[in-house]
């Protein structure tokens, strides 16, 4: 999928509902009539929505309008809907457009005012004033149709308009999310892990469920694209990196180049297959053998394209770590638990392979040096070098997907990413605090039933994450 379309806005259908009874009372009235004072409000309701790409057919007020408003919002193909009764309305058209408006997300809103514009309604403006101000009445007759039509994927909000706002940007991130999963690509090259059965990914039910669509990328492929590199591409991401990192003094430059060009070769397979997502077996000894080694670099390519790269043919770590990327679009890192200590009330974590080393604010936590676990072995390019990157500090989200039994697990929890040196040779890694005690951060994971692999990007994303499970019927596990 192009870049453009996964920076987009997400994209809302806005649905307003009025009286068509009410709409030419107050004729000749100071404040105009009710459908004028309606006209006023949805021009102050769209200046609170300028972080969408909002689809706005007219106010519904007849049967027409409702239809109009059906065919604009599946045609243009809106992430989701915003409901909002302007005051009391009949509920024809309301019905109808629940009835027949094929399954899109919904966030039915209401607005509530610290008080109201009249004291009393014995002056017909002030009156037409109050038929404007039954906002509630109007959801309330309208909230009984959603569950008698079976309306999936509703969220229900209320509140000051500024909170309702709040509420409908994270919807929107998840809906988003929602849509661009739907048309998104995931690459394994080249199969499932079978070291590591738990990470096995149905693919029928992710493209039904989840939405990506997968493609089997072969080894033999990946050998000649990197065979293809030619020199003045190899030269150039070869400059860029020994100018941005320090490189460690035992570091073989064949052995640098071969990683760098594999490297290439990584995003060059992303690219040819359209893949947002590309799930490594980084791990597969019929890799090493016609490869020779460890890809060690994670190539600008990605980030450039909103995609990501992770290691150990792990279907769900790709998931969680692209549905980050798309809500942050942030650097996000992969990493597995690795011990804690209760002492210091921590736990390190970290991964093998190449992991996103790219934010520029933190270049000098990166280190060229010899991926050591394969040193001693017999490939080709045996401890050829990696990006081995101390985590950045700072707050993070960590996530993870998980499938069980046809439904899927959405786990996630906030940790403090500590500051320190490099100590974990061959692993890009970091010692992490959570926000609650670690054993009990652990046990709580432990008991939903997990796997070892986490994504983890800096903020908070825990809301976001609750409501693309939400969309998503994942269920979802928070540890707090």
């Amino acid at each position: 999928m192009y870049s453009k379309q996964k920076n987009r806005k997400a994209k809302a259908g806005l649905l307003l509902i009025a009286s068509p009874r009410f709409k030419n009372l107050g004729e000749g009235l100071p404040h105009g009539t009710y459908g004028e004072r309606k006209a006023m409000q949805v021009e102050e309701i769209l200046g609170t929505l300028d972080f969408l790409d909002v689809i706005f057919p007219g106010i519904v007020y007849e049967r027409e309008d409702a239809v109009r408003a059906m065919e604009r919002f599946y045609l243009e193909k809106a992430d989701f809907i915003i409901a909002e009764f302007l005051s009391w309305s009949e509920d024809f058209a309301w019905i109808r457009f629940l009835r027949d408006m094929p399954e899109v997300p919904m966030i039915f809103v209401n607005v509530t005012k610290e008080r109201m514009a009249f004291r009393d309604t014995l002056d017909e403006d002030d009156f037409i004033e109050y038929l404007c101000s039954g906002t509630l009445v109007g959801s309330l007759e309208g909230s009984g149709s959603l569950p008698r039509v079976g309306r999936k994927h509703v969220r229900i909000v209320m509140g000051s308009r500024e909170e309702v706002t709040g509420r409908i940007r994270t919807f929107a991130s998840a809906a988003r999310v929602r849509s661009l999963l739907r048309q998104s690509n995931l690459g394994l090259l080249a199969n499932y892990n079978e070291a590591m059965w738990s990470t096995y990914f149905d693919p029928y039910a992710l493209f039904t469920k989840i939405g990506p669509e997968i493609h089997f990328l072969p080894y033999s492929t990946y050998g000649e694209v990197i065979d293809g590199v030619n020199d003045t591409v190899l030269n150039a991401y070869c400059d860029e990196l020994t100018a941005r990192y320090r490189m460690m003094d035992d570091v073989d430059p064949e052995k640098f180049r071969a990683s760098v060009r594999a490297s290439i070769g990584l995003a060059e397979m992303a690219r040819m297959s359209d893949s947002d997502i590309l799930v490594f077996n980084d791990i597969d000894q019929a890799m090493f053998r016609l490869v020779g080694l460890r890809a060690g670099f994670y190539h600008p390519w990605f980030n450039e394209n909103i995609s990501v790269l992770v290691p150990e043919a792990d279907t769900g770590a790709g998931l969680i770590c692209y549905i980050l990327k798309l809500l942050s679009g942030r650097h996000v890192n992969f990493l597995e638990p690795f011990h804690i200590e209760s002492e210091f009330g921590t736990f390190a974590g970290g991964h093998a392979g190449p992991n996103d080393h790219n934010d520029s604010s933190w270049q000098g936590n990166v280190v060229i040096a010899r991926d050591v676990r394969f040193a001693k072995t017999d490939y080709r390019y045996a401890g050829a070098p990696f990006a081995w990157y101390r985590i950045s500090p700072g707050r993070k989200t960590l996530a993870q997907l998980a499938e069980e039994n046809g439904r899927y697990k959405l786990i996630c929890g906030m940790a403090e990413s500590l500051p320190g040196d490099h100590i974990l040779t061959t692993y890009s890694h970091s010692i992490f605090r959570p926000d609650v005690p670690v054993g009990r951060f652990f046990e709580q994971i432990l008991r939903v039933g997990s796997t070892q692999h986490f994504g983890v990007v800096d903020g908070d994303y825990r809301r976001e994450l609750k409501e693309v499970a939400a969309l998503m019927d994942f269920d979802y596990c928070p540890i707090e």
